[in-house]
């Protein structure tokens, strides 16, 4: 089973949409590579190709720490994982492997493949710290491409067989409390293990772009691609979809969904052309924070 290893589809589909856009003041959206809340659900975090953009308080910063490039940026309730490519001047080599910051990104430890892989496909458990991702090729650790995940920081990698998964790989998320429960968008649908990978049925037609889990563990929420952007959520492992109104996407898609660890009718999503809404009332509406990456 052959797959690309990062967004092949979603690239085409928006290569029209490239380029860079500023938000207020020193932020600039580009290129979203994550969404998450901070722990305290005070700041929404935004990785990019040039660090961390933060809106809090209604307004919109660039977070302290190295600017890196953040790719497959992932939070659970302690840590944030990322990997990607480090800023200039950083000292770190390139890629940077499989990080860990504990202090919101303003330092990062180094967990390993570092100079090796760039994970762009990677999702951690809110509570087990979990970590799956989609490794593009063999490296020192892992000895060949496809899914893998690690329970203890990234010392050791198990492969799956990720049977029933088809299409090329976009997003992976994991059940904050059970680690073997994980679901992956790709460009052929929405699918979900509840083996820890070893094999996955699909719960979502046309082209998968975003999957997360609620903090409690009670729905997967996930973006998909029809001929326009859709947005649904089902209960984990069972029941039909819920499909949840969207504002307008104008040649546009869901990438990436987070929710509010401490307010839990509040949840954010950004888009492929760098656009984030929030909602405050469980995905009843939607307000924007941010315009094809230009602050609001």
């Amino acid at each position: 089973m052959a797959f690309a290893s990062c967004r092949t589809l979603i690239t085409l589909l928006i290569a029209s949409f490239a380029g860079i856009a500023l938000a207020q003041g020193p932020v600039t959206l580009t290129h979203v590579h994550g969404l998450a809340y901070s722990p305290d659900g005070k700041r929404l975090m935004v990785p990019s190709h040039h660090g961390l953009a933060v809106y809090e308080n209604g307004r919109w910063s660039k977070a302290p720490g190295p600017q890196h490039d953040y790719m497959g940026f992932s939070a659970t309730a302690r840590n944030i994982y990322s990997s990607g490519h480090p800023a200039q001047g950083s000292g770190i080599v390139n890629p940077f492997g499989l990080m860990r910051s504990r202090d919101g990104g303003k330092t990062w430890d180094k967990l390993g493949l570092e100079g090796e892989t760039d994970f762009h496909v990677l999702g951690a458990s809110w509570h087990t710290n979990a970590i799956y991702v989609w490794n593009p090729a063999p490296s020192s650790q892992i000895a060949r491409p496809g899914l893998h995940f690690t329970r203890d920081d990234g010392k050791t990698w198990k492969a799956t067989r990720a049977a029933g998964l088809e299409g090329d790989p976009i997003a992976v998320a994991v059940h904050p409390d059970d680690a073997k429960l994980v679901a992956a968008a790709t460009s052929r649908g929405v699918f979900e293990s509840a083996d820890a990978g070893e094999s996955f049925r699909r719960i979502g037609a046309g082209q998968g772009t975003a999957v997360h889990y609620d903090l409690d563990g009670k729905h997967l929420w996930y973006g998909s691609f029809d001929g326009k952007a859709l947005l649904a959520r089902a209960v984990p492992c069972g029941g039909p979809p819920e499909a949840i109104g969207l504002p307008k996407l104008d040649q546009d898609a869901v990438s990436f969904i987070a929710q509010n660890p401490t307010r839990h009718d509040e949840y954010a999503f950004a888009t492929f052309r760098r656009s984030v809404f929030v909602s405050k009332d469980g995905g009843k509406s939607w307000v924007p924070i941010a315009d094809q990456g230009k602050g609001l």
